[in-house]
């Protein structure tokens, strides 16, 4: 199974590292063209504006949001998780919007507030090392998004379909039992 990381911001290189650690063929996605023979797609942590703005300049948007109705999922890390929202507290418009739920950007502080925790995973692991940088929080859900992990009372990774969201960092582990769920999900998509 060949899935994408895309390469426009980003923790690209240890996306890709853990992907091909659970058997996928991963590849740093540059270009639109390179989309269209994946069956999945990584959307790593950054700063999601930025992304948004590269997604929109290089004319990714509407490929991408096309992903989940193509039954090839989309995987959106911390600043990902942001961009599959389809609704950002405190602003209008939200990025792909692919996702039925409401993030709060930063939700667990700055930089300097960044933290790591081990939570049962629904689904995933009873003990996965969570890595939280800058990270969102899931404010609310829609009724057909299963919630799968939450910190603190807050949610921190949900799953909707064909999309996986999570709002701290398993790249930035050895723990690639995460990797592994989505490649699974790919599988499975794929058939």
């Amino acid at each position: 199974m060949k899935i994408g990381v895309l390469a426009l911001q980003g923790a690209v290189t240890e996306h890709l590292r853990m992907l091909e650690q659970v058997g996928a063929e991963a590849v740093a996605v540059k270009k639109r063209e390179q989309l269209r023979d994946l069956d999945g797609l990584v959307i790593p942590g950054g700063e999601s504006t930025t992304i948004s703005k590269l997604m929109h300049k290089y004319e990714f948007m509407e490929e991408v949001r096309r992903f989940p109705a193509e039954q090839r999922p989309l995987f959106g890390t911390c600043a990902g998780a942001i961009l599959l929202a389809n609704r950002i507290n405190g602003q209008a418009e939200a990025h792909l919007g692919v996702m039925d739920m409401k993030v709060e950007r930063n939700g667990f502080g700055r930089q300097k507030d960044s933290f790591e925790a081990i939570l049962p995973v629904a689904e995933v692991a009873p003990d996965f090392p969570a890595v939280f940088i800058r990270a969102p929080y899931i404010m609310e859900v829609g009724p057909s998004v299963q919630v799968l992990a939450k910190y603190d009372g807050k949610i921190v990774a949900a799953r909707q379909g064909a999309c996986l969201a999570c709002a701290f960092h398993p790249e930035l582990t050895e723990d690639d039992r995460f990797h592994q769920y989505f490649l699974d999900m790919v599988r499975a998509y794929r058939g």
